[in-house]
């Protein structure tokens, strides 16, 4: 499975981290873009450097076309910037770009989106997404499984996006009646 994981300029940096390294441990075919404000938000919550294999602006970059086949396309965390740019066709870069691909080819697209409160605009974004296939997955939390740590918050989200691709995983605890 070839998967691409996007990651913006919102909150949330941690749950795409895991997100890579999970996928990557169950020996998929990963590759990364980081925009440039998704690296200002690495060094800021992460307080670490990331170069993704793609550059944001490489609009020519081969998973650009739809003849390259990319199976799913995660951006995690999804901001509010890059939802806008993808609900509405503004193919402005790499990561806009390859969204696009993925609807118009409707192959698999999960925008993992990350702000609070949500506008009117927000949500008539959010809908216009979903109404053309993609998956709208807001990084809200869960609070059932009762979260102790950082760590388990993130396992929630990350085995959120597993079950979506059909990945078998535990890192999370299951509502059991």
């Amino acid at each position: 499975m070839n998967i691409v994981v996007a990651i913006t300029g919102a909150s949330g940096v941690f749950v795409g981290l895991k997100l890579i390294d999970e996928l990557k441990k169950r020996d998929m075919n990963v590759s990364t873009i980081v925009s440039k404000a998704g690296k200002k938000v690495l060094k800021e919550e992460a307080k670490i450097e990331l170069e993704g294999d793609y550059e944001e602006d490489d609009i020519a970059a081969s998973i650009a076309s739809s003849s390259n086949k990319v199976d799913v396309v995660v951006i995690c965390p999804c901001s509010m910037k890059t939802l806008s740019a993808v609900a509405n066709g503004y193919s402005n870069n790499l990561i806009s770009r390859l969204a696009d691909v993925q609807l118009k080819m409707r192959r698999k697209l999960i925008l993992c989106i990350r702000e609070t409160p949500y506008n009117l605009i927000h949500i008539e974004n959010m809908r216009k997404v979903t109404l053309v296939g993609g998956i709208i997955m807001p990084l809200n939390i869960a609070y059932y499984f009762e979260p102790k740590t950082l760590g388990d918050i993130n396992n929630f989200f990350v085995g959120k996006i597993l079950d979506i691709l059909g990945i078998e995983n535990k890192l999370y605890k299951r509502w059991k009646k």
